[in-house]
């Protein structure tokens, strides 16, 4: 029961928190659809902590996807073979999971240290960079640690079905059972993000000015006076 609820009810449940609390959000609450920023308070640990941050999480999130999203026989038949793969993960994911972990903890440090930029900071934005900072810290641990003590485990094998079967509308828990905890830790608090991003700052992320590029250019004139 309890898995049952772990691995199919609470990610399902996740993810309509997170498409309906967008609708929601969106159609409510457009004013503060905003990442606030702290920029005019302190400057030098924001521009640091978000540069990493934003180079090391786009080449992880990719990973992700096809770690999570392509079945390991796919791999194997285009010639990344398991030991190849996992060289990939270990060394490539491990250096950008890393860049990201720096730029979480330079983040989080500021915004709890950092008496005004707390001050500024709501309770959401508190929770948000916590929770980030366990899932990056938690992601790490699973790949450099967990991976060094149990090299026997490979994710592909549960993790990723699982996953899979998910999207599929035919999740089995069962291949959850077995698996490490740092990476249960990771997946549950990966869920819980998307649960929470609906609310919080991380709205941002979709508010991608693409109308710029086809927009008009805005032309100043000089007033003149007599």
């Amino acid at each position: 029961m309890v898995d049952q609820f772990l691995w199919v009810i609470f990610p399902y449940l996740c993810l309509a928190i997170f498409v309906v609390g967008h609708i929601y959000r969106y159609r409510t609450d457009q004013f503060h659809w905003t990442a606030k920023s702290s920029e005019f308070i302190e400057k030098k640990q924001l521009m640091v902590g978000s540069l990493l941050f934003h180079i090391g999480i786009i080449p992880v999130i990719f990973g992700h996807i096809a770690g999570l999203g392509i079945p390991k026989e796919w791999m194997n038949a285009i010639g990344v073979d398991d030991h190849l793969y996992h060289l990939g993960a270990i060394y490539i994911g491990g250096f950008f999971g890393f860049i990201t972990l720096a730029g979480m903890v330079i983040l989080t440090f500021r915004r709890f240290t950092k008496k005004n930029v707390r001050q500024l900071s709501s309770a959401s934005d508190l929770v948000v960079n916590s929770l980030l900072l366990l899932i990056v810290f938690m992601g790490m641990y699973a790949t450099l640690v967990t991976n060094a003590v149990q090299p026997e485990f490979d994710y592909r094998d549960s993790i990723s079905i699982w996953f899979r079967g998910l999207f599929l509308l035919s999740p089995d828990p069962s291949y959850m059972t077995a698996v490490p905890l740092s990476f249960k830790i990771h997946a549950l608090a990966g869920f819980a993000i998307f649960a929470m991003w609906p609310f919080t700052r991380l709205v941002h992320v979709w508010s991608v000015p693409l109308n710029y590029v086809g927009r008009s250019y805005i032309l100043y004139r000089r007033h003149k006076t007599n």
